[in-house]
């Protein structure tokens, strides 16, 4: 067995120590005995030496270091000094505000860091707070709250928040000096406040914010009534930093770039250097960066052109982001959703757009060029990534759009446009804002067009939600798609 096919089997092993730890709490007999067997497997291989004993002992050993590590990371929250303080009554701190603010029409959330922890603030709309604010906070600690709807502690934890402060008596104390990295991101904010300053000039809602949404990144403000109708209609992702978002993109992009001439290699480097600068422009967001990850790996297995190689590093670099936080493998919707989508357009992918070829072939009777199937590749990618994340959506929403196929095919072909234009207005409105104006409207015309998509696509018949839907249900879906890849994989092989 080859040296990386042995890596995946370990990373494999250590995520499903994790997993098994997030659902169940594995006593410590088991634990014992799961290290006891492996360390028996690999002192049986001395005597035998059988490949298979020695990497079964590493893998129940490896398997143990999942579930410790997520143990870890449950033992650190449980042991946070300011989490202690949630619900003793008003308390006076000062921190720093680490993030940039978010803003809402009569409110803002200010991440604030006091020691090594974080607190969410919500105080009121004005005034203004900056990044790196010293700040005095005045206020009730308590921890996040837990509904039949949504688990608002697990969804902050993932990011190190076991505090909130809501209502929060805030008084600037200063502001401190940055380092050269965040001096860096402070840059970086204040070109997208400019950006956002210079779009809400040419724009205005609804189409407003669609576009702040993907060219900077900004959701929070949008209505929710247009965050239902996007949700129902399956197409959130299109106007967030998330991870199917970003993985959709980078394969539509690859492929428009060897489409105009540009061989894989240069293609490459091209698509990688401009998925960085979307998520550095964006404000470098946790599940932005982690997006781009995938994304960037997903290139990376292109261009190597084998697909076991992508496969085997992308389940790496998952167990790399898990050693790291492994609370992201339930609790962060981005993670998952990037990572299938990673795998839906390494091995679904190549055989959607192969039924797609040879329909189009018999219809038009005419052999279609490779370099029009990099055009086809735009489409099979959605409707791969559209499958492959459609358990993770019903899991953690309860939400099954009967057309988001149909609205993603509609809608994902323009995001590029949508993107260029609205950050080429957003740039030139900061000069010349007639000259921004001008160049918003490309994108005005498309912002119509996606509005009345999603419109017509999120009426009642459009979806179903189901509630309480049960972590087994991950499991059974997944173990059907897999098997029904690899049968058709098979069937494609015999063509």
């Amino acid at each position: 067995m080859s040296p990386s096919k042995i890596l995946f089997f370990l990373c494999i092993s250590f995520v499903l120590g994790i997993f098994l730890e997030s659902v169940y709490k594995i006593p410590q007999i088991f634990i014992w005995g799961f290290l006891l067997i492996g360390v028996l497997l690999i002192f049986i291989f001395l005597f035998f030496k059988k490949d298979v004993l020695i990497i079964a002992g590493f893998c129940l050993l490896f398997l143990i270091v999942g579930i410790l590590r997520f143990q870890i990371s449950e033992f650190n929250i449980a042991n946070d000094k300011l989490s202690k303080l949630n619900g003793k009554g008003e308390v006076v701190l000062t921190g720093l505000i680490s993030d940039e603010p978010d803003v809402r029409d009569t409110s803002q959330k200010l991440d604030v860091k006091v020691g090594d922890s974080i607190i969410l603030v919500t105080t009121q709309r004005y005034p203004e707070y900056k990044y790196l604010g010293k700040v005095k906070l005045t206020g009730k600690l308590e921890t996040p709250s837990v509904t039949d709807n949504f688990n608002y502690k697990n969804y902050l934890q993932k990011d190190g928040i076991y505090s909130v402060m809501n209502f929060a008596r805030v008084e600037v104390a200063g502001k401190a000096k940055p380092n050269v990295i965040q001096a860096a991101y402070s840059g970086v904010l204040g070109l997208k406040g400019k950006l956002r300053q210079s779009l809400q000039k040419s724009f205005s809602p609804p189409q407003l914010f669609i576009i702040q949404g993907m060219v900077l990144g900004d959701k929070t403000a949008i209505p929710q009534d247009l965050k239902q109708k996007l949700s129902v209609t399956g197409v959130s992702h299109i106007i967030a930093v998330s991870g199917t978002h970003v993985v959709i993109i980078t394969a539509i992009l690859m492929s428009l770039l060897i489409f105009v001439g540009l061989k894989r290699g240069q293609a490459f480097y091209f698509s990688v250097v401009l998925i960085c600068f979307y998520i550095i422009l964006v404000g470098l967001p946790a599940s932005g960066v982690r997006a781009g990850i995938m994304g960037i790996i997903f290139l990376f297995g292109q261009k190597l052109g084998r697909q076991n190689s992508s496969s085997r590093i992308i389940v790496l670099a998952a167990a790399l982001m898990l050693l790291q936080n492994p609370l992201l493998l339930f609790y962060d919707v981005g993670f998952q959703l990037s990572f299938m989508a990673v795998l839906a357009l390494i091995y679904l992918e190549p055989t959607i757009r192969f039924f797609f070829k040879i329909l189009l072939e018999g219809f038009f009777k005419k052999e279609i060029i490779e370099k029009y199937d990099k055009i086809l590749m735009m489409f099979s990618a959605t409707l791969a990534a559209q499958i492959f994340t459609l358990p993770v959506i019903i899991y953690n929403f309860g939400n099954i759009s009967f057309v988001s196929p149909i609205a993603n095919i509609l809608l994902l072909p323009i995001a590029d446009l949508l993107m260029i234009f609205g950050f080429l207005s957003a740039l030139a409105g900061i000069v010349f804002n007639y000259l921004g104006w001008i160049l918003s409207i490309p994108a005005y015309l498309l912002l119509v067009y996606f509005i009345g998509v999603v419109n017509f696509f999120s009426k009642p018949w459009a979806f179903k939600t189901i509630e309480n839907v049960h972590w087994a249900w991950l499991f059974v879906s997944y173990l059907v798609l897999s098997f029904t890849v690899r049968y058709l994989r098979k069937k494609i092989a015999l063509y």
